[in-house]
């Protein structure tokens, strides 16, 4: 289960040479953060692997899906409550690593196939071209996309519902209309969150760095599961 996503807080940077400033500042912070942030999830899916925590979760996905939702929304709530201090920071990496965790059910299902590592550097290699257009087309694009946010996050809750029911369901054509969604609804995110950090409608690096994860996050996961579908050798 990795559809998600919570309505995040805006702000507003100002204009003039004072507000590029902060917001030259809010995305080089952002960046930094978010790369520091990929250490802990990389941790912590280590940790779901080698401590067999990754089996346990695929043998009850019900309780999985329970403790995924409380633990995920609990800690993304205490990051924005705190995000003005160091606290948010530590608890941002306490949240990648708790994300790493949840990620290496997923993870252990794909390296499980003979071709699985391939598979997963695929999967990281197509996240960060994503990444790269998005940034790329967040800085050129002249017209403000912060409109599209109320429709994608509609689309966000409903992928998350079907996601929940599909648990239920198993019906692998819902599973993969699902990621196939999730792969464009969150590469939009991504691109309206990367605007509005450059036009300096977020000015809270630790708000935005949240945000940008959970997308990348969500692109990642999603096309591992599409690969290891269509591309996974089990032999």
């Amino acid at each position: 289960m990795s559809d998600f996503r919570p309505s995040l807080p805006r702000g507003y940077a100002g204009a003039g040479a004072n507000g590029q400033a902060v917001r030259n500042q809010v995305l080089r912070n952002t960046y930094w953060l978010l790369a520091l942030s990929l250490i802990p999830t990389v941790i912590g899916s280590a940790v779901g692997l080698y401590s067999g925590l990754n089996e346990i979760m695929a043998t009850s996905p019900g309780m999985t899906t329970i403790i995924f939702l409380a633990g995920a929304f609990g800690l993304m709530f205490a990051v924005e409550k705190n995000k003005n201090s160091s606290l948010g920071v530590g608890l941002l990496l306490l949240f990648t690593f708790f994300m790493g965790i949840m990620l290496s059910r997923l993870l252990g299902f794909v390296l499980g196939m003979g071709n699985g590592a391939q598979l997963v550097m695929v999967a990281f290699g197509g996240t960060a071209a994503v990444f790269a257009t998005m940034a790329t087309l967040a800085s050129t694009i002249k017209r403000d996309l912060s409109g599209m946010q109320r429709w994608l996050f509609i689309g966000a809750v409903v992928i998350l519902l079907a996601a929940v029911a599909n648990i239920f369901l198993q019906m692998p054509a819902l599973m993969l209309t699902v990621s196939v969604l999730a792969v464009g609804i969150f590469s939009a995110f991504m691109l309206v969150d990367l605007q509005r950090v450059i036009n300096g409608g977020e000015t809270n690096y630790v708000s935005a760095t949240l945000a940008i994860y959970l997308s990348i996050y969500n692109v990642f996961a999603n096309l591992l599961m599409l690969l290891g579908i269509f591309g996974g050798d089990r032999d």
